[in-house]
């Protein structure tokens, strides 16, 4: 194993914790001291296939539409006509109404897909797999006390310095549901752990304080779409974690659930202030424009209307959404507030035929790899696939994927998924039949070196 290699695997947890504590990563410096860590890891990725003789890729399908959104993102842009209008000739036609944000979005795009490429190559030994998932484990306990701890000092600034207008941060996140959504996966991993018996019986106390702080947190971030994801995401773990005829253990599951859900509010309640559980006698409806659900979800869907079949252009919900908007236009809407429906709004049935083949892989992928025979990858399956879950669902209340440490987690959330069904030479317990087959998540495959031949 070389240095790049060893660089470049350690990139990916540095990424994952840099990206959460910069903001999330929504700010365009950031964004692009995110782009030059993935070239960075792609530059080692190389320096390591040259210096072992060995091409390290993952043979995962998962991997296809996170590059097919880049590309139908560049073809978006693509002129295929001139118009005129307003006195101003030759203004190329293109099937996004703002070329430019599509063009970002296609760089966007592709800069995941690399770092969801590597990650998969990199995530090839065991010891690689269970180090990530204390990393996520460790930094999700220690990120969440800090939160909280910020919500009673500074609850309107981040880090005490940093305060947005209009906005409502909480943790290093400028909007709170970003948070929520953070938390989502972070305590679905140590949760599986505990529900699968994969934690040792004198780890467990640990695992549990971690797993009820993370949960408080989630639930004083006061993200009502993240309250219904976490209880979409425990029956998940319930359920995937409970025998098909383990009728008894599935009751004590539920009770240990409602168990957890009772110590979250006790602690919520201890901590005091607005959570989830104050804002719950709220209505999908606000008083601001730009939050109003109702509304929003509404015009969007004339959006999608007027745009079909190719879309508006990935990041040009803006620009599209404001002529169809029938109120006073003064506040624009950038974002959906509901991922599915962004998505059929910029990429129009493309977009559905991508993210269709995702939650399509996403489940087939899942399906098998929750049954795996190795204790801990199985604990490690069944987490990534609840925390996954979750925020497929608060995505349907929230644009918690376009903020990039989320999608930057969920990546790596599915790439651990991936690497779990997986048998590696370093395993400590093998108790897989030793005649079953085993589908490897990446191959390695020789380089040939040509041949010196003499003077």
């Amino acid at each position: 194993m070389t240095v790049a290699n060893k660089i470049a695997y350690f990139l990916i947890p540095f990424t994952v914790v840099f990206s959460a504590l910069a903001y999330g990563t929504v700010h365009q410096p950031i964004i692009a001291l995110f782009y030059l860590l993935v070239a960075a890891m792609l530059i080692l990725w190389a320096i390591d296939s040259l210096r072992s003789g060995a091409i390290r890729f993952s043979f995962s399908l998962l991997q296809l539409p996170v590059y097919a959104a880049g590309v139908y993102a560049i073809i978006q842009v693509i002129p295929f006509g001139w118009y005129s209008e307003a006195g101003v000739d030759s203004i190329p036609r293109t099937i996004s109404l703002d070329p430019y944000s599509t063009e970002l979005n296609a760089l966007h795009f592709l800069a995941l897909a690399f770092f969801f490429s590597i990650s998969l190559g990199m995530l090839d030994r065991a010891s690689r797999i269970k180090r990530l998932v204390m990393v996520i484990t460790i930094f999700g306990f220690i990120f969440a006390f800090f939160a909280i701890l910020q919500g009673v000092l500074s609850p309107t600034k981040i880090y005490g310095i940093y305060e947005r207008q209009f906005a409502q941060p909480y943790g290093s996140f400028v909007n709170r549901h970003n948070f929520a959504a953070y938390m989502e996966m972070t305590l679905a991993l140590p949760l599986a752990l505990v529900l699968s018996g994969a934690v040792k019986r004198d780890q467990r106390l640990l695992y549990i304080t971690a797993i009820l702080l993370m949960a408080v947190s989630l639930f004083l971030s006061g993200s009502r779409g993240g309250l219904i994801a976490l209880v979409a995401e425990l029956i998940m773990l319930i359920i995937l974690t409970t025998p098909v005829r383990g009728t008894q253990k599935l009751v004590v599951r539920f009770g240990l659930a409602i168990a957890l859900l009772g110590a979250v509010v006790a602690g919520t309640i201890f901590v005091g202030g607005e959570s989830s559980l104050t804002r719950l006698a709220e209505t999908a409806s606000s008083n601001d424009i730009t939050t109003n659900r109702t509304h929003i979800w509404s015009v969007t869907f004339d959006v999608i209307r007027n745009n079909l079949p190719f879309g508006s252009g990935l990041g040009a919900f803006g620009v599209a959404y404001t002529p169809t908007d029938d109120l006073s236009g003064l506040e624009r809407v950038e974002q959906a507030h509901n991922d599915y429906l962004q998505t059929l709004a910029d990429a129009g049935i493309v977009g559905l035929l991508i993210g269709g083949s995702m939650l399509f892989l996403f489940a087939r992928t899942a399906s098998r790899n929750v049954r795996s025979k190795n204790a801990f990858r199985r604990a490690v399956a069944i987490g990534a696939t609840a925390g996954i879950f979750g925020v497929l669902v608060h995505s349907l209340f929230d644009f918690v994927l376009h903020t990039t440490a989320v999608t930057i987690l969920f990546l790596v959330l599915v790439a651990l998924l991936v690497a779990a069904g997986s048998k590696y030479d370093d395993d400590v317990e093998d108790i897989d039949p030793p005649d079953r087959r085993h589908r490897r998540k990446g191959s390695i495959y020789p380089m040939r070196r040509k041949q010196s031949t003499p003077a």
